[in-house]
This record gives C-alpha cells, structure tokens and sequence, in this order.
C-alpha cells in the first residue's frame, strides 16, 4: 500500500555482492606476555550468514530479508539469499529500502491503516504491475485503471484484488495503476485468511522516494532483479521484522 505517506530523500543505495562471506575482526589479539610465556595466537570467528539465525526459513531455498535496528525506523536493510547443494549464500544485498511510516509492527499487532509493515515470515502470491511482465516465474497479473486492492475491513472482499468494473471493492480502496510504486510489484502472501482489521495491500514494488503504508519498497533496477530471481519453486519466502525479534 502506498497512500498518506511523506517525501523524503532515498538513502544512497549500496553495491550488489553475488556471495557475501564475513569474518569478525581479531578475537584474542596478540600480547605482551611475560618472557617465561608465549604471546597468545590471534585467531577469527566467522559470522554465521543473517539467513542461517532467521526463524521461518522453512523448507525455503530462496530468502528475502528485511530487518531494521529498531521497531519504529523507516529504513530497512534487504538481503537475498539462495540454498545451494554448498548451502546458503547470500546473493544480493545488503540494500537500504523504505518499509512502514512507522516501522514494523509487534509479531501479531498489525492493524489496518497504522502504517505499520508487518512482522513475520511469509510467501508470495504473485506479482503485477502497470508494465509487462518483466519475465518473472511467478504468475504476473496486470494492473488496469479499474483494478484496485480492497482494504475495507467491512467488506466481503476485504485484502483482495478486485476489478470494480464487476465488483464493488469497498469504501477508500487502493488503485493499483500506479506509477511509478506498481509498475512492478510482488504480492506478499499476508492476512491470506483475510480476518477484518489485521491488514491488507502488503507488497513489495518500486519506491516512490519515501516511508510506505505498510510495504517494501525498493529502487526498480534492484527490484526487478529480486522480481526475476524469486522462484515458486524454491519456496521462497520473505521475513520481515526487527533483527532481534525476527532472529534465533
């Protein structure tokens, strides 16, 4: 979703690493010691990748991460990573994106309208967008000007797509032929069971340059190679939350 939001400049964005494998720095650092006893050896941990310590990985081999420091910041870090017959390996990122006006919401407190991202892990139903299919594996629907998403808890098609040239979407819904945020888009697969107030509209697309109602939104390049990438097949899912709550 992306009304009532509020411009602001998009943070730089950061460089594309195919396979990103870190190292802490010195852990014992060598010494003066006593003359009567060696110097201590110096000596590296590795980090574990951020995918190996998230929880709701599942049976998924492709994973999107976005995760922040802190509940109510606006600022998210994306990362993607792909399970190998090696393991797991980090394949894009770490990438800034704007997510919720105010932040993420508690594991099980999102409401509808508190311009709160939701916490949790989850699957995508499929993508659209205003342009062509850019060539996704996922099943691509086009957004026309009478295609808008309910999201009027009182309604019957409450957090469905719905084309109101056959069907009333409810009071206030949001339009999907927008540009540039829905050009591209990928449909994350949250309140499927559609209970009334949880929150609707939860996508990931194209930035517009500012915090969202409640999405992921990325800059298009960096986007669509996410969109092209994901794979129904590989399970892939995406876990959204604050490091420390969305982590063992």
């Amino acid at each position: 979703m992306i009304r009532r939001t509020s411009a602001v400049g998009l943070v730089a964005a950061a460089g594309i690493s195919a396979v990103m494998i870190c190292t802490a720095g010195p852990g014992v650092a060598a010494g003066f010691a006593p003359a009567a006893r060696p110097a201590q050896a110096t000596h590296r941990v590795p980090h574990r990748l951020l995918v190996t310590r998230l929880k709701g990985v599942h049976n998924a081999r492709q994973v999107i991460s976005v995760t922040t420091a802190h509940y109510g910041s606006v600022h998210a870090t994306v990362r993607a990573f792909e399970k190998t017959a090696h393991g797991w390996e980090q394949v894009a990122g770490p990438w800034p994106a704007w997510i919720g006006r105010n932040g993420f919401a508690h594991p099980g407190d999102k409401r509808e309208g508190d311009g709160k991202a939701p916490t949790g892990s989850y699957h995508f139903s499929f993508f659209f967008g205003v342009d062509a299919d850019p060539g996704v594996h996922y099943p691509w629907r086009h957004a026309s000007r009478a295609d808008y998403w309910d999201d009027d808890p009182s309604s019957p098609r409450y957090n469905l797509w719905v084309d109101t040239a056959k069907h009333s979407a409810g009071r206030d819904p949001e339009p999907l032929h927008v540009q540039p945020s829905y050009d591209d888009a990928a449909v994350i697969a949250y309140n499927t069971a559609r209970v009334p107030g949880r929150g609707s509209a939860i996508f990931l697309h194209v930035t517009h340059h500012s915090p969202t109602a409640g999405c992921v939104a990325l800059p298009r390049p960096r986007l669509l190679r996410l969109l092209r990438w994901l794979d129904p097949r590989d399970h892939a899912r995406i876990i959204m939350g604050r490091t420390a709550t969305v982590t063992r």
